[in-house]
């Protein structure tokens, strides 16, 4: 399939006001109210009890000083849309950048899982066709056996996805190896409509700004992609230094918890 041209809706916006629209209203700059544009935002339920039970819960998890035997691993995916372009590049020139045309063919979907040990400054990233209980399991496997195989114990931060879910691993393998797995995690799942409490969420985002700014139209290629950026990551040892705490919470979001 090839989407329609990305120009349609700026040029619907151009020419003159009709009199009597809301340029013309005394006061009011062009760019004042924009009714046509939102802002989407995950809001959490105010004074709920289960939200800010899961919220000091993942806190109180990253306060913990680093541990090797007992690391702390944010998980995260995402959806993407594998595209290819419908026509060929014009290569940047003196004076001019390089350009590509508006339409796209669609090359299908897959997802995009990311594993990231905060304190120790480090990444693992692949891209499935799928996203179904076995492949999510099968994530965890090579965590728990080829990533952190002398841990005592793999602490996992992730969100309320159905398939991120020790069933999963009983889904996936026989009952024998799905227990030893299981038996060598803790889990602590982020509050719904919390997500940015996981931080395997901000190293998506960066992943997006920095490796999936353009177009790629094959799984083989978006994971070769993936991997360097992982490698480069990881060589750079880029740690995060969550700030936010229990006490900030209970101060800053006040109006999420419970009224006594």
């Amino acid at each position: 399939m090839v989407a329609a041209p990305a120009g349609e809706a700026c040029r619907a916006g151009r020419g003159h006001p009709e009199p009597g629209s809301l340029h013309y209203r005394a006061g009011l700059k062009k760019t004042e109210l924009r009714p046509h544009l939102r802002k989407c935002w995950t809001i959490p339920p105010k004074a709920n009890a289960e939200f800010a039970a899961r919220m000091e819960d993942v806190l109180a998890v990253y306060a913990r000083p680093y541990d090797p035997a007992r690391p702390v691993v944010c998980m995260d995916e995402k959806p993407y849309q594998l595209l290819d372009h419908a026509r060929d590049l014009l290569p940047a020139r003196p004076g001019h950048d390089a350009c590509q045309d508006s339409e796209y063919i669609r090359c299908g979907t897959c997802s995009i899982f990311v594993w990231v040990e905060p304190l120790r400054g480090w990444r693992r990233v692949q891209a499935l066709s799928q996203r179904t209980r076995i492949d999510w399991a099968g994530q965890v496997k090579q965590l728990l056996s080829v990533d952190y195989p002398d841990a005592e114990t793999v602490v996992l931060v992730m969100d309320n996805l159905n398939t991120h879910g020790i069933a999963s691993l009983y889904e996936a393998f026989e009952p024998e190896e799905a227990f030893a797995l299981a038996q060598r995690l803790e889990i602590h799942h982020t509050p719904k409509h919390g997500s940015w409490l996981n931080i395997a969420e901000i190293e998506l985002s960066a992943l997006t700004r920095q490796c999936l700014d353009r177009r790629i139209a094959d799984l083989d290629i978006l994971n070769t992609e993936l991997s360097a950026w992982q490698n480069a990551t990881n060589t750079d040892q880029r740690q995060v230094d969550w700030q936010f705490t229990t006490h900030d919470a209970r101060v800053k979001l006040r109006h999420l918890y419970p009224k006594h």
